[in-house]
């Protein structure tokens, strides 16, 4: 009788303390994420926060706005540094530490942004918010799939719909929570005049930073800028929380994964990024010129067509997070891939048709919200995805970003009865469509020798 307590006593110090790690390592787990979610929710805050604001920063700096347009190519140069920067880093040290030194970075310049009063300095500083915004990109997508690997669809969904929800937000709170003390004529008029300038206290070419007059816009870039330092602080925080050991696991693990055409997928993966990141932008910033001159809409109605593209973009990312629950990530792009080319097909047929504009712009938004999100995580069943992986692929979406709007105006006004925007969405559709086919079957035939393989050497161990 005194022996059943000592040994049940004995069992349940065996086994009483195993729960507890699983317990807590899921509670981290989950606590990550939410960071990570936080973090990209942060960044869409600041990639949209310059739109809005333009027009108050140019007056800051006493340029005009086609003056300043120089602080787009700084911003999208510094996230291509940034891409680099992070692939290499990521592999090397530990990866909550580059993520929260990187948004420290991107809070310390968001307060710095609004008290420039040189045209270099404002560069200077959007160069430096590109830079955080690559590195804490490439970074976020390695370690969603890192710590849900197969269960990472639906979390890679919702770590991209944050980042909408923030470009959603950043609007609302630059221009309609927080208003503006401007003058009507100097936001509708791009060109100040020089002599209003001189007679501005701020003029003065040695002062580098100062106070804007519009106070709101410091408010504004403020509230982003605390933001994403909070966000900093829990990053920093799980830097002191996660132990090497998991990582070490994690990444012999991923090099196991390793496909035998890796780089050739990789390879593909990037144009597959460049045309469908090259096509979102373009049509978004094309579609109110060519509703206006084109189809010939009101401005009114035409502003609206960017709306709708954006809103049933942001909200089918948010309902892909459920359908990543019971799809797999090649049939979401099976599915996206389809509505897009729907979608450009009938906008090619009747572009002239405001209806048919309004219904397939809607259809356009709609399909291509799930495609990016669900390309990381489709790779990710058939190689592993490291930092400079991850890096690699979306110097290649940045580089469409950049090029594809940039040869369609070319195009455009080389040929301005033409409706290029439409062709060359259509033509970047289709090749998404032939770039997945031909990924999907050289992924699917290394998995196919590798499972070949290793039944061949089963069989040899069962006859020896």
């Amino acid at each position: 009788g005194a022996g059943t307590p000592a040994a049940a006593q004995r069992l349940l110090q065996a086994s009483g303390p195993e729960p507890a790690p699983q317990a807590v390592a899921a509670a981290l787990r989950w606590f990550t994420t939410a960071v990570l979610y936080a973090t990209f929710l942060g960044l869409g805050l600041i990639a949209a926060v310059l739109g809005p604001t333009f027009q108050d920063l140019a007056r800051n700096v006493n340029q005009n706005m086609s003056s300043l347009s120089e602080i787009f190519v700084g911003r999208a140069l510094g996230y291509l540094g940034g891409c680099a920067i992070g692939g290499v880093l990521f592999d090397r040290m530990n990866h909550f530490l580059l993520l929260g030194l990187s948004m420290l970075a991107s809070s310390i310049a968001q307060y710095l942004i609004p008290l420039c009063k040189t045209a270099a300095l404002l560069i200077v500083m959007m160069s430096v918010t590109g830079v955080g915004l690559g590195v804490l990109d490439t970074g976020g997508n390695v370690l969603i799939l890192a710590l849900w690997g197969d269960k990472g669809a639906p979390h890679m969904q919702a770590l991209h719909f944050s980042f909408a929800l923030g470009a959603f937000l950043t609007p609302i709170l630059a221009k309609l929570a927080l208003g503006t003390t401007a003058s009507p004529e100097n936001h509708t008029e791009p060109d100040l005049h020089p002599a209003a300038l001189n007679r501005s206290p701020e003029a003065d070419p040695g002062l580098l930073f100062a106070a804007p007059d519009d106070l709101n816009l410091l408010w504004a870039y403020a509230a982003i800028g605390t933001y994403t330092f909070v966000v900093s602080v829990f990053l920093f925080a799980l830097f002191f929380m996660k132990s090497t050991k998991h990582k070490k696991s994690t990444a012999s693990a991923q090099e196991s994964r390793r496909a035998k055409h890796h780089r050739a997928l990789l390879c593909l993966l990037f144009l597959f990024f460049f045309f469908y990141v090259g096509a979102e932008v373009t049509y978004s910033s094309y579609v109110f010129s060519f509703a206006t001159i084109h189809v010939g809409m009101e401005e009114s109605e035409a502003a609206g067509l960017n709306s709708a593209f954006w809103g049933t973009f942001a909200a089918c990312r948010g309902l892909a997070i459920l359908f990543a629950t019971c799809l797999r990530p090649g049939t979401m792009i099976v599915l996206s891939n389809t509505g897009s080319l729907v979608s450009c097909l009938f906008l090619v047929l009747f572009d002239k048709s405001p209806l048919c504009l309004w219904i397939a712009s809607s259809v356009y938004g709609a399909s291509m919200a799930a495609t990016f999100p669900s390309g990381i995580s489709w790779i990710e069943q058939y190689t592993s995805i490291s930092g400079k992986s991850a890096a690699f692929i979306l110097v290649g979406a940045s580089l469409g970003l950049m090029a594809t709007p940039a040869g369609t105006g070319i195009l455009q006004g080389l040929f301005p009865e033409f409706p290029v925007v439409l062709y060359m969405c259509l033509g970047s559709t289709i090749l998404i469509i032939v770039l997945f086919a031909v990924m999907y079957k050289l992924a699917t035939f290394s998995v196919y020798s590798r499972e070949k393989k290793t039944s061949s050497m089963r069989s040899r161990k069962l006859c020896l």
